[in-house]
């Protein structure tokens, strides 16, 4: 006999902010391509709306989705205006939009105004709600810094305390600590992950400190030369960007109980440097290839990624299933398959 009293669970509404920049867009079609999601370790449910807000639009695989739906502006004044996209119907908001970390330094207001009074206004909104949605905040490792005087320990765990040094990591420690006074409140379930610069990122360069990180590799494998600024034996902390996506997906599906009560977890990290960098990318692409970086040292550029740590213990991470890459040529290879066209 059929049990006909069984409810079936509500398709779930999932909004990212900065959905139509890098990660939103591929987290956007990951979670279409996963089709379920198990929101805090509860039973599967459908993805049956995902709502992306960014300034510009998504791209057209995206649009024609009849699972997504837009909302374009500045983030600020959609929410001041209640236009974010948010409803008592949003289960988990993933908040990705932020200005980084070469423009906030260069720009005080703007990393102020987009970091900082953007996550307290959409966290203001995720409480009006009332239902105590899920937030995954798309934090940093740049909440650390190596202080003069105040030297960082070899290796970072999610126990360490924050020292950031320049006002985007200042910036994204406030929104830890706003995650985490808001979810100490039940106001939301708030999850904050702590991503590592994510390499290699396709498309143009941005106004990130980290950038080159990318550029010293997708540049020369279209054919053009690169510039990497900092020294060829600084170490840094990477992540390829299917990591990174499996890393925010899974802060939204892990249990309270296997989270843990720190809202701040740090992802796994491949620890390399940019001359081992460029010898993957011999390894992969050719001599030739990596002979198109130009090493011209750039003070402005290393003072702050010096200041970030390179080594990561993520023990909590580790123990949802979440692992580093294997090798830098395996996040080389994985960028070849993806992006041919960019690839000379």
């Amino acid at each position: 006999m059929i049990d006909t009293t069984k409810t079936i669970p509500e398709p779930c509404h999932v909004l990212i902010t900065g959905g139509a920049g890098f990660l939103g867009v591929r987290l956007a079609r990951a979670l279409l391509a996963q089709g379920k999601l198990s929101l805090a370790g509860a039973e599967s449910v459908d993805v049956g709306r995902i709502t992306l807000v960014d300034r510009a639009a998504p791209p057209a695989d995206l649009l024609n989705d009849a699972r997504v739906s837009t909302v374009t502006g500045d983030l600020n004044a959609l929410l001041s205006s209640g236009g974010a996209g948010l409803d008592a119907h949003t289960d988990v908001v993933f908040h990705l939009a932020a200005a980084v970390s070469g423009e906030c330094e260069a720009d005080f207001d703007l990393g102020m105004r987009s970091n900082f009074a953007a996550t307290l206004s959409l966290l203001q909104a995720c409480r009006a709600l009332k239902t105590q949605p899920i937030v995954v905040f798309a934090s940093s490792l740049a909440v650390f810094g190596d202080a003069p005087g105040v030297p960082l320990p070899p290796v970072i765990e999610d126990t360490t305390l924050p020292t950031p040094q320049s006002s985007y990591g200042i910036q994204k420690f406030i929104g830890e600590q706003l995650m985490a006074d808001f979810s100490r409140k039940a106001f939301i379930q708030g999850r904050s992950v702590r991503l590592m610069t994510v390499s290699v990122r396709p498309g143009k360069p941005n106004g990130a400190a980290s950038s080159f990180l990318s550029g010293m590799l997708r540049e020369p494998l279209a054919g053009v030369r690169a510039t990497c600024p900092v020294p060829a034996d600084t170490p840094v902390a990477l992540s390829s960007p299917a990591r990174t996506i499996a890393g925010l997906i899974g802060a939204a599906q892990a249990s309270a109980q296997a989270w843990g009560p720190r809202t701040a977890l740090i992802l796994p990290a491949l620890t390399t440097t940019p001359a081992q960098m460029a010898a993957a990318l011999a390894q992969v692409a050719g001599p030739a290839v990596a002979a198109l970086i130009d090493w011209a040292p750039d003070a402005a550029i290393h003072n702050i990624v010096k200041t970030w740590p390179a080594r990561i213990n993520a023990r909590r991470a580790a123990g949802l299933g979440l692992l580093p890459d294997s090798s830098f040529e395996e996040i080389i290879r994985e960028y070849i398959r993806e992006n041919t066209d960019a690839i000379k």
